[in-house]
């Protein structure tokens, strides 16, 4: 069920501050996330917060980590002003909405999240036996649902995560959903929409509810997203009234399935600052040179004249990204007949890689020179942020009886 119309669904995607970028951020994240903004009202945001779930023994290496990959966004090409970026502790109506989501959500719920216990295996130098650890899916829940966003971003491991926010909005609906007079309400509702559409979703809503026939459960939700004479509630309690539910006040979103990120390592794994693998995206190009030229290389390959084989090699999976057919031929060719060496296998890649750094590197000195501009820039994106999330939680107030108005 999602009940966001498609020509305002919106993204939502946050990244933990972890200082300068690499290149598996860019290819794996950055690069997504400047076509999204092309074609979605996008919200991105650094996930302070949720760094502290892991962090919260030395918080003082995130202010500097923060307004570091900042600049790196900028620099990758992420658009102020086609998306919105902001700090998620700099809008506090995420931590509110992440207190009232917890009233509602059984514990069970947090504990069978599969990253729960494969983290706590992986950091067990670390203390995680706290709420913050156990309950950082729901405050991402809360991320999304407060932006009611319609798609979601995330890699295959992160699907469950979605799933989870899907499943607390639904329970939300169900228990704050139901409106005194609901069904008048929806009724009239209906009217608005004109005798003709109000006939097609009278026949659609009673196919679906009495026969379970899916397309017109579908054909329905297409009519109420076309519609342009009701309002937003009224559009929400269709959706829900459809469905046999109450109004919608939490769409659920969808995850987008991203691609894994293919950029490895220097040394053949996934690039990790943890593997001391990496290649910064504002590292000097000297640096970035010699990190290339001394990458580990076919083992077989003792000597010049020894013949290799580029699946063992991890230059070769470098070339798999930055290169065309004809220079993956020429090194398939050349390194199994030992016509070409090591070193010559690797300059096409350091140029490639200095190539698309470069436009990268440049406008991010111009952001470093100018930090008081990158801090306009994400005090505007806050702002913006948080009149939309205002928005939301005064429905979500008034739906749990909390406004006192």
């Amino acid at each position: 069920m999602n009940s966001v119309s498609a020509q305002h669904a919106r993204v939502l995607s946050g990244m933990r501050p972890t200082g300068r970028l690499h290149l598996g951020h860019y290819h794996g994240v950055l690069k997504n996330w400047v076509e999204l903004q092309h074609e979605y009202e996008c919200f991105f945001f650094v996930a302070d917060w949720h760094a502290l779930t892991t962090h919260y023994e030395d918080p003082t290496i995130i202010p500097d980590s923060v307004w570091d990959m900042v600049i790196d966004w900028l620099a990758a090409g992420v658009n102020h002003g086609e998306a919105k970026l902001f700090i998620q502790s700099q809008v506090p109506e995420h931590a509110e909405f992440h207190l009232l989501l917890s009233m509602i959500t059984p514990l069970g719920w947090l504990e069978r999240v599969p990253s729960y216990k494969d983290q706590q295996e992986k950091l067990k130098e670390k203390d995680l036996a706290t709420y913050g650890f156990l309950g950082y899916p729901l405050l991402q829940a809360a991320d999304i649902l407060i932006y009611k966003a319609g798609l979601v971003p995330v890699g295959e491991d992160q699907v469950a995560h979605v799933e989870l926010t899907r499943e607390v909005a639904r329970r939300f609906n169900h228990i704050y959903g139901r409106e005194k007079g609901f069904e008048a309400m929806a009724e009239q509702a209906k009217k608005k929409m004109g005798k003709k559409s109000a006939k097609l979703y009278t026949r659609y809503r009673k196919a679906y509810q009495e026969q379970g026939d899916l397309e017109a459960l579908n054909a329905a939700r297409a009519l109420l997203e076309s519609q342009q004479n009701i309002t937003i509630n009224d559009r929400e309690r269709l959706f829900g009234y459809l469905e046999g539910g109450g109004r919608i006040i939490l769409p659920e979103p969808q995850p987008l399935l991203t691609k894994a990120s293919k950029m490895p390592g220097l040394d053949g794994q996934k690039m990790s600052k943890s593997y001391g693998n990496t290649i910064a995206l504002r590292d000097e190009p000297a640096v970035i040179e010699k990190a290339l030229r001394t990458m580990p290389t076919d083992t077989n390959r003792v000597r010049r004249t020894d013949s290799g084989d580029p699946a063992l090699c991890p230059v070769w999976q470098f070339h798999l990204i930055y290169s065309d057919d004809e220079v993956k031929s020429w090194v398939q060719e050349g390194c199994r007949s030992a016509g070409i060496g090591c070193v010559e296998c690797k300059q096409p890649v350091i140029d490639a890689v200095l190539s698309e750094l470069k436009p990268i590197q440049e406008r991010a000195r111009e952001f470093e020179e100018q930090p008081e501009l990158v801090r306009n820039i994400i005090a505007e994106g806050c702002e913006e942020a948080r009149d939309v999330a205002q928005e939301t939680m005064a429905e979500v107030r008034h739906a749990m009886c909390l406004n006192y108005r």
